[in-house]
């Protein structure tokens, strides 16, 4: 499989190279020059398969040569051992939602899904054999548990978490604070998700820097994300064969719902993915208006949502832009140093063929979680929450698929705010509630990150 820039349309990687990267040298992201259409019958076949079959014939066609099916195989296996359930994910009807449950993984989030796989393809490409691999992560609050929970104790793997001072969940910040491996550094920058992701952009683009400590990373960036995450918006949809589906997905910064639109180009059947935001909605501005201009990031009671400048909204961006590389760059040049860029007419309207986009505020949230549990016996977290206000618009008669991305128990505090319930402990993370938390505060400076690292690893 060759890999381009959205940036750039003459280079050419592996899936290795762009694994292992990350983000490309250009500071565009990688994509796929071509991706395969499945055709009706080859779906049809597809969907007898159990989801670890699913999952290998499916990420198979993005990592080849370097990775051989077979091993790949062997790989899934034995990244979705730590999962609750045999078939990965549950689909559960809730009242009049179909609910996608993702969260049964080791951090009760759907990251896990993915993280623990590339975890494993680490190992498997041999990335680390020679010299350490310095993976360098943002997270606004889950992430970095699963790249924790994927990476830690690995040899030659060093991973480096930033994530914003006191602005996710205290379970979430337990989480990733907890687990004690000598190769894990967690740390609080003095800001928002944006920043820390911005930091570790800048440093993915000095070529100096990145060189010299090996660099790599694992945000919804890297397209092996992306990959994994494709699997089960095809799961899902198999369960509902003959109807009309869409999907409702909270996201922030485009990447999950990215991987829907994905499966869609792939052959996969979706009406509509409907972009659920919280009250951050640079994404259901940009949808509904073509202005693409952050703001200033205001913090929700759904925080991994808390994004203004959604990365993965490039990706997109180069298919609507016609595949224009020099436009992309234009568009993502004036983002910054003009603070934005925007689309015309044409533009929003190829969007929406595919999207439409939602916002639903705290209060809103806190009375949808309240409902379910009321109404259903059954407990949301406010992002899945988000994805059930958005969906409430959609009359074109399709079955809508909500995407369940984490545990209530990780947003107790909302729940309970919402509901006055306590959330029991999942047996999943049991085990890290007594443990004593671990991770340094950092003001919201590139040098005193790079110092930090080097400080740690030279």
């Amino acid at each position: 499989m060759e890999y381009i820039s959205t940036r750039n349309k003459n280079l050419s990687c592996n899936f290795k190279e762009i694994f292992l990267r990350g983000l490309a040298p250009d500071g565009g992201l990688f994509i796929p020059k071509e991706i395969k259409k499945y055709s009706e019958s080859e779906i049809k076949k597809l969907s007898r398969l159990s989801y670890i079959d699913l999952a290998t014939e499916i990420i198979s066609n993005f990592c080849s040569p370097e990775l051989e099916k077979k091993n790949l195989g062997n790989l899934i296996k034995k990244s979705y051992k730590s999962f609750l359930i045999k078939e990965v994910i549950e689909i559960k009807k809730v009242g009049d939602i179909n609910l996608v449950e993702l969260y049964h993984g080791p951090t009760l989030a759907f990251k896990d899904i993915a993280m623990q796989v590339l975890g494993n393809m680490y190992d498997e490409l041999k990335v680390s054999s020679n010299r350490a691999v310095n993976v360098v992560v943002a997270t606004s609050g889950d992430t970095g548990s699963a790249a924790i929970a994927a990476l830690n104790d690995r040899k030659n793997i060093n991973v480096f978490v930033l994530h914003p001072h006191n602005k996710i969940s205290k379970i979430q910040r337990k989480i990733m604070t907890t687990i004690g491996s000598s190769n894990i550094y967690n740390v609080a920058i003095k800001g928002t998700f944006d920043d820390c992701q911005k930091i570790v952009k800048e440093m993915f683009n000095e070529n100096t820097f990145r060189e010299k400590i090996n660099m790599s990373g694992v945000n919804s960036i890297n397209w092996a994300r992306i990959v994994c995450q494709i699997v089960y918006y095809f799961y899902s949809a198999f369960k509902f064969q003959n109807k009309k589906i869409s999907f409702s997905v909270p996201t922030g910064n485009f990447g999950d719902i990215y991987a829907g639109y994905v499966a869609k180009k792939m052959g996969l059947p979706i009406e509509k993915l409907i972009v659920a935001t919280n009250e951050n909605d640079i994404l259901e501005r940009v949808i509904n208006s073509g202005v693409y201009k952050p703001s200033k990031v205001k913090p929700s009671l759904s925080p991994s949502m808390d994004v203004q400048i959604s990365s993965n909204f490039e990706r997109l961006l180069f298919d609507v832009l016609n595949e224009d590389d020099k436009e992309v760059s234009i568009c993502m040049n004036n983002l910054k140093s003009k603070g934005s860029f925007f689309l015309n007419s044409e533009q929003i309207a190829i969007i929406k063929k595919d999207f439409s986009a939602k916002k639903t505020n705290d209060k809103e949230t806190l009375e949808i979680i309240k409902n379910f549990s009321k109404k259903y016996n059954f407990l949301l977290d406010p992002h899945t929450a988000t994805a059930v206000g958005a969906s409430k618009d959609i009359k074109d008669g399709s079955e809508i698929l909500i995407l369940g991305t984490a545990h209530p128990y990780k947003f107790l505090e909302t729940i309970k705010m919402a509901t006055s319930q306590e959330v029991e402990t999942p047996k999943q993370i049991e085990h890290l509630m007594n443990k004593k938390e671990n991770y340094d505060i950092l003001e919201n400076k590139i040098d005193d990150v790079k110092n930090y690292i080097l400080g740690k690893i030279l």
